[in-house]
């Protein structure tokens, strides 16, 4: 009996710790990611930005609304929100009691997939498959039928009732302490939503600092803005991996990001051009309705300082 059944229970019963901690325990463990990033130009003071992504709200998640509201305290200076709000056609509420609080700063926001369409359910290893194949969402793939459309409309009109921005395929700016920081934003590239041929033309002279903003950080989105020269891109979308091996870290971006740059603060480099840019990618607070497990990857926010550059 124990040679025969030992093993196979053994692997069963480590399975089912790992899937209860996974979904229990560390989906539901906030953190908040501190980064120091230096872009600003010498003489200004450090500006503080909060990026939330990925929040893929389900109604009753109350802590994770406890959670984002409770990021009001962190007293930023502007708010930047890159996508996939919605997990649920019923959350918008929802997420804007969450993000209430925060919506009393300046802000910015982009769309990503969740926030126009409801999730399907599909076999994770699909990620992998996808990977191997070289395609992602509606970059090599058929359109999904039956989807549920999401009442994003909704979502942008709380948003832009607040005073935040919608960087749709355009460009706007911020004025903090009459510091200009111009904002330019695309579509989600992964349903082929951006239109980077409507922003292109690089930073504003008039600006004292441009960033680039966008959900989901496809290859082609980055080069757009590395050569243009924007010295900071924000983006989520890759849920860090979500489900990751410790020591190892992530298997799959879900996009065309190579896995070392899954999460956190790294640089790109367009290659034509030889331009870099600063690249902070968000592993996001939250988690598809139909996989609402992390493992080594907990959902999170990230507070970013921006500082004076160094000299050459």
């Amino acid at each position: 009996m124990r040679a025969r059944y030992g093993v196979p229970l053994g692997i069963a019963a480590a399975g089912a710790a790992g899937l209860i901690y996974s979904a229990g325990f560390e989906a539901r463990s906030f953190r908040l990611r501190r980064v120091t990033v230096p872009v600003l130009p010498p003489g200004v003071r450090p500006l503080r930005v909060l990026q939330v992504s990925d929040i893929h709200m389900v109604c009753g998640q109350r802590k994770k609304q406890r959670w984002l509201r409770s990021l009001a305290g962190l007293r930023p200076d502007f708010v930047i929100n890159t996508g996939d709000n919605l997990s649920d056609p019923e959350g918008v509420p929802e997420v804007m009691d969450a993000l209430g609080p925060l919506m009393e700063f300046p802000g910015a926001y982009v769309f990503g997939s969740n926030d126009y369409y409801g999730p399907t359910l599909r076999n994770p290893a699909r990620y992998l498959y996808e990977k191997v194949q070289g395609r992602h969402g509606l970059n090599g793939n058929a359109p999904a039928t039956n989807v549920v459309h999401n009442p994003w409309e909704e979502l942008r009109d709380g948003f832009d009732a607040a005073g935040w921005l919608n960087l749709t395929n355009t460009r706007n700016s911020l004025k903090i302490d009459g510091f200009e920081i111009e904002l330019t934003g695309l579509d989600d590239p992964h349903i082929k939503r951006d239109r980077y041929a409507r922003v292109a033309g690089g930073p504003s002279a008039a600006a004292d600092l441009s960033l680039g903003v966008v959900h989901a950080p496809y290859l082609r989105a980055l080069d757009a803005f590395a050569a243009d020269g924007y010295p900071l891109i924000l983006a989520g979308h890759t849920h860090g991996g979500q489900l990751c091996i410790p020591f190892y870290g992530a298997l799959v971006t879900n996009c065309d990001l190579d896995t070392e740059r899954v999460k956190g603060l790294s640089t790109y480099t367009e290659a034509e051009s030889g331009r870099t840019s600063y690249m902070h990618v968000s592993a996001g607070c939250g988690t598809s309705r139909y996989t609402p497990v992390r493992f080594a990857c907990p959902p999170e926010a990230t507070l970013l300082t921006l500082t004076t550059r160094t000299s050459a």
